[in-house]
């Protein structure tokens, strides 16, 4: 090969290998989902359900909260977010909880919570073009003599979450899903994102209807 060929490759895999290194915006994927086997479609039209999101992060919870609301809404139920019914200093109480949801009169709660985030180093490659390449022999000398580390490294973080569908008429769940995202750029816009994807899930496999 000559060395403009040379160049050539090492240029194309440079850009190659720079494309590959660019962070990517986070996608919602589902890992795995399920549904009761009686489970059927739930008639929510004009009944309270509640959405709640399970963390320590108060401005985190209502945005969630308030987007899950949203979108429950947007299919016929009276959707709730959980922040306004029940107190702060109680949410941790499953007794008091329970009772906060009865006296409201909620028949039905979508549940997500934060079960897992990762960070983890990962390098991008890095090709370094020059007329070394000449011959396997003039590279050998040359390649010995300056070693390189490859490429810099970035955190990249995983989200995994849980959601959970429940009716409180037969006090059970009757869906479930584990959802993941790589690289999110603002958990809040992804978890509100989350909640929209989370309830078209519900639409697909036909727990709840059309908006």
């Amino acid at each position: 090969m000559t060395t403009p060929a040379i160049h050539l490759v090492s240029a194309v895999a440079l850009v190659v290998a720079t494309a590959s290194a660019v962070p990517r915006a986070a996608s919602i994927e589902f890992l795995s989902t399920w549904k009761a086997p009686d489970a059927r479609s739930l008639n929510f039209a004009g009944r309270k359900v509640a959405g709640v999101l399970i963390t320590d992060d108060d401005g985190l919870r209502v945005s969630t909260e308030e987007a899950l609301a949203r979108e429950i809404g947007a299919r016929g139920p009276v959707a709730i977010p959980a922040y306004r019914i029940i107190p702060r200093e109680e949410v941790r109480n499953a007794d008091a909880a329970k009772g906060w949801f009865s006296r409201a009169g909620v028949e039905g709660l979508v549940v997500l919570r934060i079960v897992k985030t990762e960070t983890q180093k990962v390098y991008s490659s890095i090709v370094w073009s020059s007329g070394y390449y000449t011959t396997a022999w003039d590279y050998w000398g040359y390649g010995w003599a300056n070693v390189y580390p490859i490429g810099s490294g970035r955190n990249q973080r995983t989200i995994t979450v849980e959601t959970l569908l429940y009716d409180l008429a037969e006090g059970k769940p009757i869906w479930a899903g584990v959802s993941q995202a790589t690289d999110p750029k603002n958990v809040q816009t992804y978890m509100k994102e989350l909640a929209s994807e989370v309830v078209k899930r519900l639409q697909k496999d036909g727990l709840v209807k059309k908006s």
